[in-house]
């Protein structure tokens, strides 16, 4: 499985590709220029029950924390993963 990162000016996301098929996705808005936004994570029914979600979260901190910047968990899984992980909370805005 791989995650890639697409950035756009104001929004962005990271997903997940199995054999290039989108396996899950976590979306983004940017809020200034130090901190962004997750709005929705999604995964494809068939592969619910991988810990795509997690995944994808985990990467989307991992990004946050290489480049010093904060997140704002809006979409309810996001937030939900992020509270059960102390080190994922270093980077809640």
């Amino acid at each position: 499985m791989k995650i890639e990162q697409v950035d756009e000016i104001k929004k962005g996301f990271f997903q997940a590709l199995e054999n290039e098929k989108i396996a899950g996705k976590v979306e983004y808005t940017w809020a200034g220029r130090s901190k962004f936004i997750i709005d929705h994570t999604e995964v494809d029914p068939d592969f619910k029950g991988q810990g795509i979600g997690k995944k994808l979260i985990k990467a989307t901190v991992d990004f946050a924390k290489e480049n010093k910047l904060k997140v704002i968990p809006l979409c309810p899984f996001a937030k939900s993963v992020i509270e059960k992980e102390p080190e994922f909370q270093k980077v809640l805005a």
